[in-house]
């Protein structure tokens, strides 16, 4: 008899845990669905609509005797031009399942430039007379999308896009005379997390803005130096920041 009461009370205790546990997890749905995060009324992207968009940008530089700083002397003239397509499916409403394609390629020619500490007659000068690099990557991955409307419009809202991506780059650079030149090749792989904000301008034309936030890389490197030497290098990391050269701005459109 004393054991079957003793199994009762636990059972008892057990249903009002369980019970408990229930109640608050109601509570935290309740307190997100008022904050509109799982309302599934509210509809961004339905069900069965592509996406195709992407970022762009490019810019150029061009100096003649231009000083900064302790920098003087600068003659040099180059430009980077990056370019990141996208296309996604949305396999259910708000969330989206695709691919990116991310290609960038810059150029930098140095004719001249000097860099001082202190002054003329006991401080440091380092010169340069000639410096070429010229570097291009690319790299492919899948990329899943989830849409956060902001209210109940269908204009405004939030987004994260996980990026999973492996590529590649290549890279020449030069120096001296006689020239003295290094060729380098990777081979990357990364996890990248990029929240942004995205605006529609018209029923299927949208303006989005991201930044890449979060990441976890990897990066092996071969080079060869004057086609004699070779060396091999391994990298990787983990950052949690918000790094305003990685902001991007893009166009897509939703059919």
């Amino acid at each position: 008899m004393r054991r079957f009461v003793v199994l009762f009370l636990i059972s008892i205790l057990s249903a009002v845990n369980v019970m408990a546990q229930d109640r608050a997890v109601a509570e935290r749905e309740q307190r997100r669905s008022q904050r509109g995060l799982v309302d599934m009324n509210n509809l961004f992207v339905p069900k069965g609509q592509w996406i195709f968009g992407g970022t762009a940008s490019y810019s150029t530089h061009n100096n003649e005797n231009y000083k900064l700083l302790l920098l003087e002397n600068v003659t040099s003239t180059g430009y980077t031009v990056k370019a990141s397509p996208l296309v996604a499916y949305a396999v259910a409403d708000n969330m989206a399942l695709g691919g990116r394609f991310n290609y960038s390629r810059s150029f930098l020619r140095l004719d001249s430039a000097s860099l001082s500490f202190g002054d003329d007659e006991t401080g440091t000068q380092l010169s340069t007379d000639f410096y070429y690099a010229l570097q291009h990557s690319y790299s492919a991955g899948a990329v899943w999308r989830y849409y956060i409307p902001l209210g109940r419009n269908k204009r405004f809202a939030l987004f994260n896009e996980v990026q999973l991506s492996m590529g590649g780059s290549r890279a020449k650079f030069a120096t001296d005379s006689p020239i003295r030149g290094t060729f380098s090749k990777s081979f990357d792989v990364g996890v990248g997390v990029n929240p942004g904000i995205i605006a529609f301008a018209s029923n299927v034309m949208a303006v989005e803005v991201n930044v890449g936030m979060m990441g976890i890389n990897y990066s092996h490197t071969k080079q060869v130096h004057n086609q004699v030497a070779t060396g091999h290098s391994n990298a990787s990391f983990m950052n949690f920041s918000v790094n305003l050269l990685s902001i991007g701005l893009g166009v897509s459109f939703y059919m």
